[in-house]
């Protein structure tokens, strides 16, 4: 994304024009901070982590090519959001997460409860071999889009409307008989079905807490969300180099701060509560709730 790119959006977000020489010197300006945000130590214990990826194109000597740019997201003791930080590279694997799981750790963080990501091969386990006490959660509403690949577009409402009964349950012992029934009467489609039962742990799982952790812990929309913002100021162009790609999404972060005015999750108080109850991660959190 060119300069004269940058501040065709400011033009289009904000209604005024900058010249491309402004908006290098503006932007210029925010990398020092941007490093310093990017370094900063954070909290040693968060307990609702989101990982996601989104990607860009950036402008190479010889090809224009799409770069992941990775993200997390999370929640610390009081409920309160945070960006984690920004990473770029020109995939996404397993290696650059458990880099940067691995950078989390020299930051300060050692602990987290429950980390919510989607299904990419070793991710899992990478954020395991980091923070081996960490819930580790697929994302629900991942799950629902790969099952529903294998599914005829007629029977799309249907089809939902019946995974809702498993990942929805009062209990345990219902998500099970549903999930029974899910799998006669879905026997023809084998793709989908394969899907839920290669990940039921994930779902199972979901039934060891109460509704209102699970509310929080079940998909990754709250990463997601960010991403969309994201887009929005990435879309429209090609980046010449990663600094140029994680400027402007660094000031789209404080507009993001802003927004959020550091308030707490909803019904904070409620989940910490019951956060407290479960054995382990109960100690887990007094234990390092006393450095906050």
């Amino acid at each position: 994304m060119s300069q004269r790119d940058i501040s065709d959006i400011i033009n289009d977000i904000y209604g005024f024009r900058l010249s491309p020489q402004q908006v290098s010197i503006i932007t210029d300006s925010v990398v020092e901070e941007m490093t310093k945000w990017q370094e900063r130590a954070l909290k040693r214990m968060y307990t609702f982590m989101f990982v996601d990826c989104l990607y860009v194109s950036i402008r190479t000597d010889y090809e224009t090519k799409k770069h992941a740019v990775y993200s997390i997201v999370a929640y610390d003791l009081d409920g309160r959001k945070d960006i984690l930080g920004l990473w770029i590279d020109e995939t996404e694997n397993k290696h650059q997460w458990l880099q940067i799981f691995d950078e989390l750790k020299k930051r300060g963080v050692e602990d987290v409860a429950f980390i919510s990501m989607d299904g990419l091969p070793g991710l899992e386990e990478g954020a395991k071999t980091i923070f081996p006490k960490a819930v580790i959660q697929r994302c629900i509403v991942h799950l629902v889009r790969n099952s529903m690949k294998y599914i005829p577009s007629k029977e799309y409402k249907a089809f939902t409307a019946n995974l809702k009964l498993l990942y929805q349950a009062p209990n345990k012992k219902v998500a099970l008989l549903e999930f029974e029934k899910f799998k006669d009467r879905w026997v023809d489609y084998p793709g989908a079905v394969k899907v839920w039962e290669s990940n039921w742990k994930h779902v199972e799982q979901l039934y060891n807490y109460t509704n209102a952790i699970r509310k929080v812990m079940y998909t990754t929309n709250t990463i997601e969300s960010i991403n969309s913002s994201f887009r929005k100021v990435t879309k429209k162009g090609t980046f010449p180099n990663e600094t140029a790609v994680l400027k402007v999404l660094y000031l789209r972060i404080l507009e993001l701060y802003e927004k959020w005015h550091d308030a707490s999750y909803r019904n904070w108080a409620i989940i910490r509560n019951q956060l407290i109850l479960i054995d382990d991660l109960g100690e887990r959190i007094q234990h390092l709730e006393q450095f906050e």
